[in-house]
């Protein structure tokens, strides 16, 4: 899948334009703060109807207009036919409006099955240094990007868990048994996910991390669920019952998937906890190489990446070496500073736009 053509109205400081995007790499050239990264979100909200920035939809909309409006036509290769849809997202007045040719997508998880992005940009940092729902939720996405069931099961997982604190807050016991099964078979269902979605990540993050960063030893992902992995229905339902006092004067839950932890240790120690900047920028930065690399052996398809400036978070050497192990993507899109020797990058067909005040000139 590729983006063959953005069209951009009243969105950030981007003039309103089509721009042409057919090419398998797309370069955006310029100082900061004349628009690559809202270019790259325009491209992210297309693809998720989100920002990456997690911002809230009405900080998209230019100042002095009341809504945005984004168009981008994608391209998906098949062995016999050449397929075209059209995504058109308008954010007016708090109504979010998504299509896909012409048709209202009720449910933004059926984006991800269509188009999805890879955001390579600054932050990602949480993801090493953190707290550890920032963690949760690049593994959760990870596990979403290949599982619409997954999206399900966290919804059900989440919407248990607020009926449960809300009567944790009401002391309402009454309803507390019947939440306490619920929250312990979807929390098992999420712990198993998670299980298996470690196993699939931490040979390929060990071995691309050390490629790059030349460390000498293996930094591994490691999964802690709240509740002991061998636990079983049962054991669930005794523990929230020997909480349940505790939980009632705290009115919270203290225990489930809500309180995994995801962690990175090197020589059985936290890694993070001695690593440093640029080590962790590393961190974070082949989590999302693995994340693509992931995506792509689940599904067959390959992911757009969106590279936001991250190449300047590495020395030329490391650069060369993170570039060389970039997974295959449907395309690629780069922002760059003027003083960057960008032309070195090209391959394949490449478009490379200056980006100015929101305008782009090739």
């Amino acid at each position: 899948m590729s983006f063959i053509g953005i069209k951009l109205a009243s969105f950030r400081n981007l003039e309103d334009a089509e721009i042409d995007t057919a090419a398998e790499r797309v370069f955006l050239i310029g100082e900061n703060g004349q628009g690559k990264t809202n270019f790259l979100e325009a491209l992210y909200y297309l693809s998720y109807g989100t920002s990456f920035r997690g911002s809230v939809d009405a900080e998209a909309v230019r100042r002095g207009a009341s809504s945005f409006v984004l168009v981008g036509k994608t391209k998906a290769v098949q062995a016999t036919s050449c397929l075209t849809d059209t995504i058109r997202i308008k954010w007016e007045g708090k109504i979010k409006d998504i299509r896909m040719n012409d048709k209202p997508l009720r449910d933004r998880k059926d984006l991800v099955e269509l188009n999805p992005s890879i955001a390579f940009c600054h932050e990602d940092y949480s993801f090493a240094s953190g707290e550890p729902e920032r963690r949760r939720f690049f593994f959760d996405q990870s596990a979403s990007l290949v599982s619409a069931g997954y999206i399900d099961l966290l919804r059900d997982y989440k919407r248990i868990l607020r009926q449960r604190n809300a009567a944790l807050k009401e002391d309402r016991r009454e309803v507390l048994d019947l939440l306490d099964i619920q929250i312990a078979g979807k929390g098992l269902e999420v712990m198993s996910a998670r299980a298996r979605l470690q196993v699939e990540f931490d040979d390929r993050f060990a071995l691309r991390y050390e490629a790059v960063s030349l460390l000498g030893e293996e930094v591994r992902i490691r999964y802690r669920p709240s509740w002991p992995p061998d636990i079983g229905l049962n054991g669930i339902l005794e523990r929230l019952q020997g909480k349940r006092a505790e939980e009632l004067a705290l009115r919270t839950s203290l225990s489930g998937p809500h309180r995994d932890r995801w962690s990175f240790v090197s020589s059985s120690r936290d890694y993070t906890g001695t690593a440093s900047t640029g080590q962790l920028r590393l961190l974070a930065l082949t989590l999302r190489m693995v994340q693509a690399e992931y995506y792509t052996l689940a599904t067959g398809r390959l992911p757009i990446l969106l590279l936001d400036d991250v190449l300047l978070e590495l020395d030329s050497a490391k650069r060369r070496r993170f570039l060389d192990l970039l997974p295959r993507s449907g395309q690629s899109f780069f922002t760059f500073l003027p003083s960057e020797s960008w032309e070195e990058y090209k391959g394949g067909s490449t478009l490379a736009y200056e980006v100015r005040d929101g305008r782009f000139e090739d």
